[in-house]
C-alpha cells in the first residue's frame, strides 16, 4: 500500500488490474481458436461475456461492502471525537486543521467515487448494457453507439446503409421520405395513433400535424416509423433489446438486414437507439 492512499484507491486500483488481467486471458482464449472454427468461437464468446459479468458482479460487492464498512467507521470516528471533546480540549495549529480538512476532504471524495462505482454497476442501465453485450456477441457484433438528439433512430439507421445508392441519404432526406411514405398510406399508420392524454384516435389534421413533425423535427422515432423506413429502403429492420425477443420488421425484403439497439436506460430521457458494428478483437498490448 503507498503511503497515504486510501482504501478506496486500493481496491478501484485492484479492479481496474483485474479488468487488465481477464482482457489478456481473453485475448489469449481468442488467441487460441481458430477463426474459422465458428462454433468453438460462438461458445468462446457466451464464456467470455459470462466472465465480464461475473468480474462485474464481484466488482460491485466489493465496492458495496467497502462503503458499508467506511460509513460505519466514519459513524465510529465521529462519536469518538464527540466524546473527545467533551472530555479534552486539545490546541490544533492552522496548519494542521488545513491538514484535517483537506484529508477529508479526500476520504469524502474517494468515497463518494466508489457509491458512484456501485451505482453503476448496480444500476439499470448498466445491466441493460451487459445483457445487450452478451446478445450481440453471439452475432459476432457489439454496441456503436449513436448520440442523443432526438435523431438517434435514424442516425443509426443511416449508419448502416452501405449500399451505393443509398450512402450519401443525409438523416433529413430519412425523415422526409418517411414522412412522405406515412402520408402516402395513411390507412396503414392513422389507426394506431391517439391523443397520449385523452385516448381519442388522431384525426387527419392530428395526422398531417403528426407527419409534419417527423419532416421537419427531431421528434423521436418509434415503430411506426421503422415501418415507413424498411418501405422506403426496401430493407428488414431489426431491432434487438435486453429484455425482449428482438422486433423484425420488413422481413419480405431480401436486402442486408438494418440492426438496431433499443435501449431503455441509456440516459436520463429513457429511451434511445443506437447502432452495431462488427465485434472488435481486444487490443494486443504484449
Amino acid at each position: 500500500m503507498d503511503e497515504g492512499e486510501t482504501p478506496e484507491e486500493m481496491l478501484l486500483k485492484r479492479h481496474r488490474r483485474d479488468k487488465k488481467d481477464l482482457q489478456a486471458k481473453i485475448q489469449s482464449m481468442k488467441n487460441s481458436v481458430p477463426k474459422n472454427d465458428k462454433k468453438k468461437r460462438k461458445q468462446m464468446m457466451e464464456e467470455i461475456a459470462k466472465m465480464e459479468a461475473e468480474l462485474d458482479q464481484k466488482h460491485g460487492e466489493e465496492l458495496r461492502q467497502l462503503v458499508s464498512t467506511s460509513d460505519a467507521k466514519v459513524e465510529e470516528a465521529v462519536n469518538g471525537v464527540e466524546v473527545l471533546t467533551v472530555e479534552v480540549q486539545p490546541r490544533v495549529s492552522k496548519t494542521q486543521k488545513r491538514r484535517d480538512k483537506k484529508a477529508a476532504q479526500e476520504r469524502e471524495r474517494e468515497s463518494r467515487i466508489a457509491e458512484a462505482e456501485v451505482q453503476n454497476l448496480q444500476g439499470e442501465r448498466h445491466l441493460e448494457g451487459v445483457k445487450l453485450a452478451e446478445k450481440l456477441a453471439l452475432r459476432g457484433l457489439q454496441i456503436k453507439e449513436i448520440s442523443s438528439d432526438g435523431h438517434c433512430m435514424y442516425r443509426a439507421i443511416q449508419d448502416q446503409l452501405l449500399r451505393p445508392d443509398e450512402s450519401q441519404l443525409s438523416v433529413k432526406e430519412l425523415r422526409c421520405r418517411t414522412a412522405a411514405h406515412m402520408r402516402s398510406h395513411v390507412d396503414d399508420f392513422l389507426p394506431f395513433l391517439s391523443n397520449p392524454d385523452t385516448g381519442d384516435m388522431y384525426t387527419a389534421e392530428d395526422f398531417e400535424k403528426y407527419c409534419s413533425d417527423v419532416e421537419h423535427t427531431a421528434a423521436w422515432g418509434g415503430q411506426l416509423e421503422l415501418q415507413a423506413l424498411s418501405k422506403v429502403l426496401q430493407r428488414p429492420i431489426k431491432v434487438i433489446q435486453a429484455e425482449s425477443p428482438a422486433i423484425a420488421i420488413g422481413e419480405e425484403f431480401a436486402g442486408d438486414t438494418v440492426t438496431l439497439i433499443y435501449m431503455r436506460h441509456a440516459f436520463g430521457l429513457g429511451e434511445h437507439y443506437n447502432s452495431v458494428e462488427p465485434l472488435k478483437e481486444p487490443a494486443d498490448n504484449s
